[in-house]
């Protein structure tokens, strides 16, 4: 394809989507400290930077899947920013950054000559390598009708509105309340299991009745009953989104009561475990709280 594009950040969910476009024909180049994954990449096809100013240089249009939000303005718009490359004109930013954050990185970019796409992804590592994420994206009808052919190699896409920070919005909504739908599934395997009854009976009560949730019916199955603890996701960066959500409710004047307890569990799930723990060894902290060894 004539279209040349960039990719910053090969971490474990940037490295399958940027494997989809590779697979899809575009001239990709990538951009990573870690120098294996962008090897992996350069194998299959694309080119290698040294910096996200590098692939500023040879790409017209950019994705990001990166983070924090420290190194998503500092990749987009530092020193060695990609707003800085000379052929570079948009950035699609993947990442979840909050929407402060979003709109922050909107007028850098904008200061430097470069459109915004406000895209974060839902759906974990497993939907980036299948290609069946959900994206929710904000910005200018222009430039959806541009990038939609694009995203939609990733998964199902959603033009949400047309200013960076409304997809932000929506995606630190859904990571808190999947978060909150884990928590409530872990103290209840917890009480169920300290009480006599398997968490695995629990479960499969739950989800032939109204209780039932994504948690109860994929996180807790594959990676909490099995103890594996292997869904992919870092507690401390779902710590991170929770605190985005929080953050934005409170500086709106909403009150989420039920998510700022869901905050809280967090909290202390990321000072037991750390955050490079995955996410779903947040019920560890709650047997821990209960005294309760192990949930079958």
């Amino acid at each position: 394809m004539s279209l040349k594009l960039g990719f910053v950040g090969i971490g474990r969910m940037g490295k399958p989507m940027a494997g989809h476009l590779l697979d899809a024909g575009y001239d990709l180049t990538v951009f990573d400290p870690n120098k294996s994954a962008v090897e992996a990449l350069v194998a299959k096809g694309a080119k290698a930077a040294e910096s996200p100013k590098a692939v500023g240089d040879e790409a017209e249009l950019i994705l990001m899947s990166l983070p924090t939000p420290d190194v998503v303005t500092e990749a987009a718009t530092g020193a060695e920013g990609i707003s800085k490359g000379s052929k570079a004109r948009a950035v699609i930013d993947l990442s979840t950054t909050g929407p402060t954050a979003a709109r922050a990185l909107a007028e850098g970019l904008k200061a430097d000559g470069l459109g915004c796409v406000d895209s974060p992804v839902s759906g974990g590592v497993a939907g980036a390598e299948k290609g069946t994420l959900t994206l929710m994206t904000a910005c200018t009808d222009e430039l959806f009708a541009e990038v939609e052919p694009i995203l939609k190699l990733f998964g199902k896409v959603t033009h949400v509105g047309q200013e960076a920070g409304q997809a932000q919005l929506i995606k630190v909504i859904n990571n808190l309340m999947s978060v909150t739908a884990l928590a409530i599934a872990s103290e209840g395997i917890v009480l169920a299991e300290k009480a006599g009854v398997s968490g695995e009976t629990l479960m499969n009560v739950v989800n032939q009745g109204s209780g039932r949730s994504n948690a109860s019916e994929d996180k807790i199955p594959k990676y909490v009953l099995s103890r594996k603890f292997d869904f992919g996701f870092a507690l401390g960066l779902s710590a991170k989104d929770v605190r985005l959500c929080i953050a934005e409710s409170e500086a709106l004047g909403v009150p989420m009561i039920v998510g700022s307890a869901a905050k809280m569990l967090m909290g202390i799930a990321h000072t037991q475990q750390g955050p490079d723990a995955d996410l779903t060894e947040l019920i560890k902290s709650v047997e821990r709280l209960a005294n309760v060894e192990q949930a079958s």
